[in-house]
């Protein structure tokens, strides 16, 4: 059983003990933990909190408890449902709620759930805020109701309908374009949510023809939920097979999106946000962001619009900050995230299949021919074990000056700029690990400039 508590959440493994996993003991101090902070940052009265959560099997059961939970803790309480985590920070705002909670494990698998926390603006909690929350919850510093002070619980089940209005809302969304080009389009959703979401916004879009696999939102993934090309055989299958223009693959919670080219090719995880990026450019020139571990390719593409392309720290909130700082018009990461501040602050791949449906119809390519006009990178991800003994931090020092003649980041561990690649390193924080990303313009390179590094590790342990 597995318990991990984090600045971005708390998720685990459902069962076992006390402590050692997402049991409903764990649960009631976690969200308590969450709701004395929220009490402590904001003014609003009566506090407001929206739940919303994926189709995994356990989903119900800590629904009930962490909505009875915050109704103990004095707050009203907006269930939403089964929802995307992008509809959950969307209802955030529509709520005017003082935060919000969505119950997923994202694209783990089916034995784990996770509390992700919300604030006001439905963002992700900041690294301080986080803190603070996992500091209440170590020292259990509660204070429950008073029974005249009980919250009351609203249900609203129609947040998926108003996340798709506001797709249809946007200036760089061309339904008309769309619905002209008679995509056909093949979806992989997982058994999740998004088999509720996706078809219903590609129907809104005017796509008449969609071929759906795994959209019974019953939480039983017929395959490993994180969409990488070796779990994603059968959409490739079906592409390969004439029955579609393009195919679609979201993870549980809807945030990530995996392209499929008309061929069964994988368009590659990492360039949905590339192509995206290409179109939104292309009519509000600005800027850029994605993390330290996503392909140069974006930055290529923002440097031919005359923008600035410029790289954050390793996950979502500190993407969105860099955002924000920079006024960048589009960012995310290359996990297929699509940051569209358009829309909102959160990755949302209803926003992302609109408009890569857009771009692909106003460009009148294949999939595979879009592809093809986007600088080609291969990635290579590589991890080596380390003692406890080993100080993992004097290792990144060692070899931020071993290569102090190259480009160097560090606010993320240590990357590496080459002039035709880069290595970014980063320390694992549950384990003694490194973690090695490169890439290069062939996978050979891709695999060499990791694999020197490696060796370069060895010398110094």
């Amino acid at each position: 059983m597995t318990l991990i508590k984090s600045i971005s959440g708390i998720r685990g493994t459902i069962g076992g003990k006390t402590g050692d996993g997402l049991n409903p003991l764990d649960i009631v101090k976690f969200t308590t933990a969450y709701a004395t902070w929220v009490k402590r940052h904001t003014q609003q009265r009566p506090l407001k909190v929206v739940v919303g959560r994926d189709a995994r099997i356990s989903g119900e059961m800590v629904n009930h408890v962490v909505i009875g939970t915050l109704l103990g803790m004095g707050f009203d309480v907006v269930n939403i449902g089964l929802a995307t985590t992008p509809t959950t920070e969307l209802a955030v705002t529509m709520e005017s709620a003082s935060g919000g909670i969505i119950l997923t494990a994202s694209h783990n698998p089916k034995q784990w759930n996770a509390l992700k926390l919300l604030n006001e603006k439905g963002e992700f909690l900041s690294a301080k805020d986080g803190e603070e929350v996992l500091q209440i919850a170590e020292s259990q510093d509660f204070e429950f109701a008073e029974v005249d002070e009980i919250g009351k619980l609203t249900e609203d089940f129609t947040y998926t309908q108003k996340h798709i209005e506001s797709v249809l809302a946007l200036d760089l969304v061309d339904v008309e374009a769309i619905y002209k080009a008679d995509f056909k389009v093949a979806v992989d959703c997982v058994n999740s949510v998004g088999g509720i979401a996706i078809p219903e916004l590609l129907s809104n879009l005017g796509v008449n023809s969609v071929e759906k696999l795994y959209c019974t939102p019953d939480g039983h993934f017929p395959h490993n939920p994180e969409p990488l090309p070796e779990h994603l055989t059968a959409i490739s299958d079906l592409l390969k097979s004439g029955k579609a223009d393009v195919g679609f693959v979201v993870d549980p919670d809807v945030d990530r999106l995996a392209i499929i080219c008309e061929d069964g090719t994988m368009f590659g995880e990492e360039y949905t946000l590339v192509s995206v990026a290409d179109y939104v450019l292309s009519n509000t020139p600005g800027n850029t962001v994605s993390n330290m571990s996503s392909t140069r390719a974006l930055r290529d593409v923002t440097q031919q619009h005359d923008g600035v392309y410029t790289a954050s720290a390793v996950g979502e909130v500190n993407v969105v900050t860099k955002m924000k700082e920079t006024n960048a018009v589009i960012g995310g990461e290359g996990n297929g995230g699509v940051i569209y501040p358009a829309s909102h602050y959160g990755r949302d791949a209803l926003v992302g299949i609109a408009l890569f449906l857009t771009h692909l119809a106003k460009t009148g390519k294949k999939v595979s021919e879009l592809r093809a006009t986007y600088p080609s990178y291969f990635m290579g991800k590589k991890r080596m074990e380390l003692t406890p003994a080993i100080n993992v931090d004097e290792v990144l020092v060692a070899i931020k000056t071993k290569y102090a003649q190259y480009d160097i980041n560090d606010i993320d561990g240590v990357k590496i700029d080459f002039p035709e690649g880069w290595v970014h390193l980063r320390k694992s924080n549950t384990e003694p690990i490194i973690r090695i990303y490169s890439e290069a313009k062939s996978p050979a390179e891709a695999d060499r400039l990791g694999e020197e590094i490696i060796a370069e590790i060895k010398k110094l342990i």
